[in-house]
C-alpha cells in the first residue's frame, strides 16, 4: 500500500454517540499533518465521493457500522479500520476509543496488513432474465417471510440444478464473515474469513434438509418461492429489508466482484482467538498454560 496521505473518518450514522469520537479522532489527524474529512450523518449514496478520495476509511463503531463502511469501501477498493464501540466487534480493529493514537501509530508506520473478505452480490430477477434489483452483503442475505414465525417454502438451485426445496421461517446464505453472525445462531458451521464459499443455512427447518452446506467456490445458487407460500417472501441484506418478491421472481446469489478489506494490526492468525475470546468470555484467555511451538 501506498502513504497514507487521507484518511476518511465515519461515524455510525444513528448512533450519536460516535459522532463526538469521530470529530475528536479527526482533530489527532489534523494534528499530526493528515488530511481527513469526517461524515456523522451519512449514506451509501451521499459518501461514495469522499470514499474515492481516502488512502483508508476509520469507522467508529461495531459490527453494524463496519458492515456499512465495508459495502461503501469496497467498491473504490479502500481499506477500513474499525473503533469498536459496540458489543461484540467482530470487525473492528482497535478495541476502543482510547485506544486510538497507539492505533494510528502503527497505521502511519505501516505496521499493517490487509485482509480481504468475500462479499455477496444478491439480484432479483423477473422472468429468469430481468434485473429488478440488485444489492450487496458482507455477512449475509436472508430469504424468508414476510410474516414473522411463518413458514415459507423455497425451492435451491445450486448451478443451476434443482438441490431441495425448504421447509423453513428463513434461509440463510452466508458469507464466511457471516457465518460467525446470524448463521451461527441458528447452529452453522463456523469458516475462516479467507475462504470463498457461500454457506447455506435454514432456520427451523420442517420435514426438510435440516443440515448446513458449505457450497464450492464460485458456486451460484438460485432461491425460488413456491406457489404453496401463503405470504410474500421478502429478501434481506445485511439485516435490511431490500425487496418484497412478487410472481415470477427469484433470486440470484453469488460472490461479489469486489472484495471487502480490513487493516489489521494484530498477526495474521488473529481470528481464532479473536473469536473465542467472544465466544467464550469467562475463560481465562491466556489458556492453562503457555505453549511454545516450534517453528
Amino acid at each position: 500500500m501506498t502513504e497514507i496521505k487521507r484518511i476518511g473518518v465515519l461515524a455510525h450514522p444513528s448512533r450519536p454517540d460516535t459522532h463526538p469520537v469521530a470529530r475528536e479522532l479527526a482533530a489527532t489527524l489534523c494534528q499530526r499533518g493528515i488530511d481527513n474529512w469526517v461524515q456523522a450523518v451519512w449514506d451509501e449514496d451521499s459518501v461514495a465521493r469522499d470514499v474515492a478520495c481516502a488512502d483508508v476509511v476509520m469507522a467508529i463503531g461495531g459490527d453494524g457500522a463496519m458492515l456499512r463502511a465495508a459495502r461503501v469501501c469496497a467498491e473504490q477498493e479502500v481499506p477500513v479500520l474499525g473503533v469498536n464501540m459496540g458489543w461484540l466487534g467482530f470487525l473492528t480493529e482497535i478495541e476502543k476509543p482510547e485506544d486510538c493514537a497507539a492505533g494510528l501509530d502503527k497505521l502511519l508506520a505501516g505496521d499493517f496488513w490487509i485482509e480481504q473478505r468475500m462479499m455477496l452480490q444478491a439480484t432479483v430477477l423477473e422472468d429468469k432474465q430481468r434485473v429488478i434489483g440488485s444489492f450487496r452483503a458482507l455477512n449475509d442475505v436472508l430469504v424468508s417471510g414476510s410474516v414473522f414465525g411463518r413458514m415459507v417454502q423455497i425451492a435451491a438451485y445450486i448451478d443451476k440444478h434443482w438441490a431441495t426445496t425448504y421447509n423453513a421461517d428463513a434461509l440463510i446464505l452466508s458469507t464466511p464473515t457471516g457465518s460467525t453472525a446470524y448463521a451461527l445462531s441458528t447452529g452453522g458451521p463456523i469458516l475462516p474469513p479467507e475462504l470463498r464459499n457461500i454457506l447455506l443455512t435454514p432456520m427451523a427447518p420442517h420435514l426438510s434438509m435440516d443440515r448446513p452446506i458449505v457450497l464450492a467456490r464460485g458456486a451460484v445458487v438460485d432461491i425460488e418461492p413456491t406457489r404453496e407460500n401463503r405470504h410474500p417472501v421478502v429478501l434481506t441484506v445485511d439485516g435490511k429489508v431490500e425487496a418484497e418478491l412478487e410472481a415470477n421472481q427469484h433470486i440470484c446469489v453469488t460472490s461479489a466482484d469486489p472484495v471487502s478489506r480490513f487493516i489489521r494490526l494484530r498477526e495474521r492468525n488473529y481470528f481464532y482467538r479473536s473469536l473465542l475470546d467472544r465466544l467464550e468470555p469467562r475463560i481465562n484467555r491466556h489458556g492453562p498454560r503457555r505453549m511454545t511451538f516450534d517453528k
